[in-house]
């Protein structure tokens, strides 16, 4: 089922924009593979939810699976062939509003040409472009 969240504070929210590079969640933390944004732009929450359901039959119990992304972020629109006025649409879905490097899904437990494959077909499924880091050692 796809994500959103319990409670809101506004139901409805501004568009805004998309600024800058992610300075917060674009490290690897949980797992040794990761896959990070390399532009911005809005995930779905069933886009999410189709990513995580490919990982899972791709790493079959092997390995963890992490989301580092929520869908926060309500998006409206009105119905088609609608006039002028009336306000603005009811909210048709939830958005995880992503930046440049925030990283996505994070990969534990497996070998890293599993992670690659595993993460290609993630990445084709994502409207925006990724691409695989791993974990730095110290």
């Amino acid at each position: 089922m796809a994500r959103m969240p319990k409670r809101v504070k506004h139901r409805k929210v501004q568009r805004g924009r998309i600024k800058g590079e992610a300075t917060r969640g674009n490290k690897v933390v949980f797992g040794e593979f990761a896959l990070q944004t390399i532009q911005g732009g809005w995930i779905s929450a069933a886009t999410i939810e189709s990513g995580r359901i490919a990982a899972q039959q791709y790493i079959r119990g092997e390995g963890k699976l992490y989301i580092r992304i929520f869908p926060h972020r309500s998006v409206t629109s009105i119905p088609l062939e609608t006039r002028m006025g009336k306000g603005k649409g009811e909210p048709e879905y939830w958005a995880a509003v992503v930046k440049p490097g925030t990283v996505l899904y994070e990969l534990s437990g497996i070998a890293e040409e599993t992670a690659k494959m595993c993460f290609a077909t993630l990445a084709h499924k994502l409207p925006v472009k990724c691409r695989m880091i791993r974990r730095k050692t110290m």
